[in-house]
């Protein structure tokens, strides 16, 4: 696990962020605070599983804990920028142990339109809706203001790696999700259903029209050949000079040309159908059946070949 912190002033009106990197997923967990009332977020956490032996553990989690319990930080919220097909969320693993430790319990939010997402692949998994409906406590209008203690807070649609993608702008910092990588790598995947290239430029667009101090805070990073440490923000005008998609002077027809061209090479995430069937469910974990299973499904690959 990598850490790091920011640790503003008083008077900044800036958070104090944790970037947590959970390195099987190539993810980014963020602990975003109010030094000054000691609330505090969490966004996007990692709920460990190993494919090999369809286990689940807590062991990222638990170190989000620890460091929350360490800085004597009260979780208000868990939040998601989007229902995510690559990792497992351990939004309600949280949940459920923040409310024993701390005496009440955190909410998770996510963005309004999430009932598409859940729809849809609770169709393709056969999920039963008693399992997904009203599993957040927030639903986040766009442009949304909350609070984290004295600490305002935005809720910015972020279309176009998913239909209901948000990021969260806290003071001079967005969290992207998976909008913008680090610039080497350039913007995430927009081939999942309800993705959409043009919507992705357009939400890159909108994030680099703000000030250019502002720090943009990835969901991921995939370090290639001579970037050995993963990198968890850089600046709006890092991405305009820099980002290797949607730099200025790319227009949307490039974008989407190059966006379209780069997907449909790339393979399906590795943990896709676990995930996309926990996160939908908020990372509830599905009913036991008659026989004393959690069940999750997972489609056959038949490579051609029918008998």
């Amino acid at each position: 696990m990598q850490s790091y912190s920011t640790q503003p002033s008083k008077e900044s009106g800036e958070p104090v962020i944790h970037d947590v990197f959970e390195s099987n997923t190539g993810t980014w967990q963020y602990i975003v605070a109010d030094h000054s009332t000691l609330n505090a977020i969490i966004i996007d956490p990692v709920l460990d599983y190993d494919p090999s032996t369809q286990t689940i553990s807590t062991h990222s989690a638990d170190a989000l804990m620890t460091l929350a319990k360490k800085n004597n930080y009260m979780v208000d919220m868990i939040l998601e920028t989007h229902a995510h097909a690559d990792h497992i969320t351990a939004a309600s693993y949280l949940q459920s142990r923040l409310a024993q430790d701390q005496g009440f319990k955190p909410r998770i939010g996510i963005g309004k339109r999430i009932g598409q997402v859940q729809d849809t692949f609770a169709q393709r998994y056969g999920v039963p809706p008693e399992e997904y409906h009203d599993v957040y406590d927030i639903l986040f209008d766009d442009d949304e203001v909350f609070k984290i203690g004295d600490l305002s807070a935005k809720a910015i649609h972020l279309p176009g790696h998913t239909p209901d993608h948000l990021g969260y702008k806290i003071g001079g910092n967005v969290f992207c999700g998976d909008s913008l990588f680090h610039v080497d790598l350039g913007t995430a995947r927009c081939d999942f259903p309800g993705g959409s290239a043009n919507s992705l430029y357009n939400s890159g667009r909108k994030l680099l029209e703000l000030a250019d101090n502002v720090k943009i805070w990835t969901g991921h990073d995939y370090p290639p050949a001579g970037r050995e440490k993963p990198v968890s923000w850089m600046s709006v005008q890092d991405h305009k000079q820099n980002n290797a998609h949607i730099k200025e002077g790319i227009t949307e027809q490039d974008f989407v040309a190059r966006r379209t061209e780069r997907d449909a090479k790339l393979a399906a995430p590795r943990l896709l159908h676990q995930s996309l069937q926990m996160n939908i469910r908020a990372g509830r974990l599905p009913k036991t059946t008659d026989v004393g299973f959690r069940m999750l499904h997972l489609p056959l690959k038949l490579n051609g070949v029918e008998w």
